[in-house]
């Protein structure tokens, strides 16, 4: 019998044997280029100045094909919970955990790119039964953005961050969430967002990690701080920011070498865990490698390389583009994190959020704050919810 469109059913992927071994095989016959130019011995921020040290790769992919377990992640997967369910016509999947306490909020977290749920999986035991009885308790949903993972790959264009919001708020209310909270950083908090401008009565707040400032703002009345924060992104997007072309206009042609390369994957991904961390050297500071490779490997077996990169493309132009007219009016958390991409000051953030009830500046930590620093993260996001709920929408 074939499954309603709105049916969500259980789901349990288990990779064959011999894609593992295909990757396994890949992986030692691996073509490697010489040296960077640049070379200088760790630990050295400028190692990566050219992009992926060789001595670094080399290192990654002797562990990815001898030492990594792919294994233990699908079972942490599945300890979660996944799910998939159509939704205009695409396959989603999801991960969802229900809390045990009466008065958890749903929250719906969305990760970005070159993340994954990857992102959350060892965040959510604790957000969904903390510790602390006093903490925010949550019913968590994790969803894979189209094109990543687990979700089907769009056959058709389309799939950019409106109808992305779309899409969750309709996951949500067929899980039973008709209120909710939401959470986003880099695409999934542009995504984040979009649901707290377009959707207010179903969202009762939003919380990110990646503000996004009305066009035309100038340095008038900012602090020493707030212009160091718009020259370092003024800086990322001029001179850093050579892979977000390449996806936004030719992700089809990178695309070739991230579904057939597992180290070209792995590279093309590892590069930007390095330049976006809180790191001095190598993002396995603050990182395991475990952790980075369960991502990277999510892509590799998933065949999504060129897939994930076409948010990009869907994104960043045409009728797809993030709307930069949106006026978020429900109860906004906004954290920024000092080692991120992009830190927006308060004062331009306020020009779009116009109920800001919580504003963070950590001490530490990058663009993938739930991998850096886990548990600062929860924390965050608790103190984050609490001052949402406190704003009086209730739960």
């Amino acid at each position: 019998m074939r499954r309603s469109t709105d049916e969500v059913h259980r789901f349990e992927p288990h990779a064959p044997d011999a894609e593992l071994d295909d990757l396994r095989a890949r992986l030692a016959v691996a073509r490697l280029p010489e040296t960077e130019t640049s070379y200088r011995p760790a630990p050295d921020a400028r190692r990566w100045e050219q992009g992926v040290p060789l001595a670094d790769l080399v290192d990654v992919v002797q562990y990815w094909r001898s030492e990594y377990v792919w294994r233990d992640f699908e079972d942490r997967l599945n300890r979660v919970g996944q799910y998939r369910t159509e939704i205009d016509g695409l396959g989603i999947h999801f991960l969802h955990r229900r809390s045990s306490r009466a008065d958890a909020t749903p929250l719906v977290l969305t990760h970005g790119w070159p993340g994954s749920v990857a992102e959350f999986v060892d965040v959510i035991d604790e957000l969904v039964d903390p510790a602390d009885a006093t903490a925010p308790a949550f019913h968590v949903v994790a969803p894979s953005l189209p094109g990543f993972g687990y979700s089907d790959r769009p056959a058709q264009t389309g799939w950019g961050v409106g109808k992305i919001a779309r899409a969750w708020v309709e996951l949500m209310g067929r899980l039973g969430y008709t209120r909710f909270v939401a959470h986003g950083g880099d695409w999934g908090g542009v995504i984040t967002t979009v649901i707290g401008g377009m959707f207010p009565d179903r969202v009762l707040g939003i919380h990110t990690t990646v503000a996004q400032a009305p066009p035309g703002q100038t340095l008038s009345g900012l602090t020493a701080a707030e212009r160091a924060w718009v020259e370092e992104t003024d800086d990322f997007w001029r001179y850093r920011a050579a892979y977000a072309k390449q996806q936004a206009t030719r992700p089809q042609t990178i695309g070739y070498s991230l579904a057939d390369s597992p180290v070209g994957l792995l590279a093309w991904i590892l590069d930007k865990f390095a330049e976006w961390t809180d790191t001095e050297d190598s993002p396995f500071e603050t990182i395991p490698v475990d952790k980075i490779l369960d991502d990277v490997t999510l892509y590799w077996l998933t065949r999504t390389g060129a897939s994930a990169a076409r948010i990009y493309f869907e994104s960043h132009g045409g009728v797809n583009r993030f709307d930069q007219a949106l006026r978020v009016d429900v109860p906004s958390a906004i954290s920024v994190y000092p080692r991120d991409i992009e830190k927006c000051p308060r004062a331009w953030a306020e020009r779009r959020y116009r109920r800001i009830v919580r504003w963070g500046t950590p001490q530490r930590g990058g663009h993938f704050p739930s991998l850096e620093v886990p548990e600062y993260f929860v924390s965050d996001l608790q103190r984050g919810a609490a001052a949402i709920l406190a704003a009086g929408d209730g739960a």
